[in-house]
């Protein structure tokens, strides 16, 4: 039977030779991942379910990134429980203030998901891993627990739709103009419990912090997963930093698909998504009117990752923030806030008056470091700007790249990087 690259991976974990859409099948697990907001919870049922042991030590991650370092009582709570379960259960794979990192940038950076995994988190971003060749998706707190304890988990077998990418981006153009253009253009529900299996001769120009973006954003139009080709630059990737074997998985030629979408990436331009939905997209240079901003937002699970510190800086250096304007710029991981420093972003984003933090996804949720205020508008290189996401309910999100953040954080208003 014909399968895509999803359904190969799925059949693999699951001990049999295909599967079908539809499908229910118990696949193994090579990673389970929870954070210092749903581990708890994970970890409550675990320990309610009678559970006394993880099913293995090395393949469970605990990150705690959201509220940390820790905003208050109730978070510090959370985080004081996590810490207590990885030590008593003694997880390999625990991330603590001073070594934790966003987690869908930490994960990939550490090695821990590579080609071929099946991976589960307690997070619905954990589709990011997709940009490796591996099947990851989000999943409620009871199915991690469920996880931890069995090292399998449950699956309805997704359709897929096929993402053809030809030619090559632009300058000022990323991954996160890519995925965008596609939610705008299937809407939030387009790929709804569907696999996103991005093809063709593009994906070759796309860098991997162009993939993380795509897939990490895959569930904004619904889609179970989204999953890029494994290639040289993935495998370059990967090198180094773990001695596990990648495992590649092509999808067949005669595989079927729902639908097949075509993107050319050389005609794709600057694009946000303006309140209240990731769908709402519009492209830069058709807004019309000034739109201004209170707050800019550089960071998080989509766009926290080198590459995208280095475009921002890029359009930054030399420049000042408009007055009024206040700029947060948080690097995803430890190493990438050092490597920030070593080559001058750091410098780059103080001096252009903007702040520089600690790994947090922080403002993302409306956390901390950055909350809104009545009436308040943001740009962020986030990946979601439902109402209230960042703050007060009458606060405003607008989702955009880096390249157009920062250019923003400078005039005041929604624009792109001046040539």
């Amino acid at each position: 039977m014909a399968m895509t690259m999803t359904q190969k991976i799925l059949a693999a974990h699951a001990g049999l030779e295909s599967v079908r859409a539809g499908q229910l099948i118990s696949a193994k697990l090579d990673l389970v991942l929870g954070n210092d907001v749903t581990a708890p919870v994970a970890i409550q049922e675990f320990q309610k379910f009678g559970f006394d042991k993880v099913f293995d030590t090395e393949k469970i991650a605990l990150v705690m990134d959201h509220f940390t370092p820790n905003k208050d009582i109730k978070s510090a709570g959370n985080c004081k429980k996590v810490r207590a379960f990885a030590g008593e259960q003694k997880i390999k794979n625990f991330f603590d203030v001073g070594a934790m990192g966003i987690e869908h940038a930490l994960l990939p950076e550490q090695g821990l998901v590579i080609p071929g995994d099946c991976a589960i988190g307690a997070d619905s971003h954990t589709c990011t891993y997709g940009a490796l060749g591996a099947f990851s998706t989000g999943v409620g707190s009871t199915d991690m627990a469920a996880g931890m304890a069995g090292g399998v988990a449950w699956f309805k077998v997704p359709s897929a739709i096929k993402v053809v990418l030809k030619g090559e981006l632009p300058k000022n153009v990323s991954g996160k103009d890519v995925i965008l253009y596609l939610i705008g253009k299937i809407g939030v529900d387009g790929a709804l419990y569907r696999s996103l299996e991005f093809c063709g001769e593009g994906v070759a120009a796309l860098s991997m912090d162009d993939r993380f973006a795509i897939a990490n954003m895959a569930i904004e139009c619904g889609a179970k997963n989204g999953i890029f080709p494994v290639d040289d630059k993935t495998l370059e990737y990967v090198n180094g930093r773990t001695e596990r074997q990648p495992v590649v998985f092509e999808a067949d030629n005669d595989a079927e698909y729902d639908e097949t979408i075509e993107i050319d990436l050389s005609s794709l331009r600057p694009i946000v998504a303006l309140p209240h939905l990731p769908s709402n997209t519009k492209f830069v240079d058709e807004l019309g009117e000034k739109i201004y901003i209170d707050q800019c937002v550089i960071g998080s699970c989509t766009n926290g990752r080198m590459e995208d510190m280095r475009r921002a800086a890029a359009v930054l250096k030399g420049k000042k923030i408009a007055s009024g304007v206040r700029l947060i710029v948080i690097p995803a991981t430890q190493k990438i806030y050092l490597d920030c420093i070593r080559e001058g972003l750091a410098e780059i984003f103080v001096e252009a008056g903007g702040v520089f933090s600690t790994p947090t996804c922080g403002p993302c949720l409306g956390g901390h470091m950055g909350v809104l205020a009545a009436g308040e508008r943001a740009v962020s290189t986030t990946n979601r700007n439902f109402v209230g996401r960042m703050g007060d309910p009458t606060s405003e999100v607008i989702l955009a790249s880096p390249d157009v953040a920062a250019a923003s954080a400078i005039k005041g208003y929604i624009t792109v990087p001046e040539e």
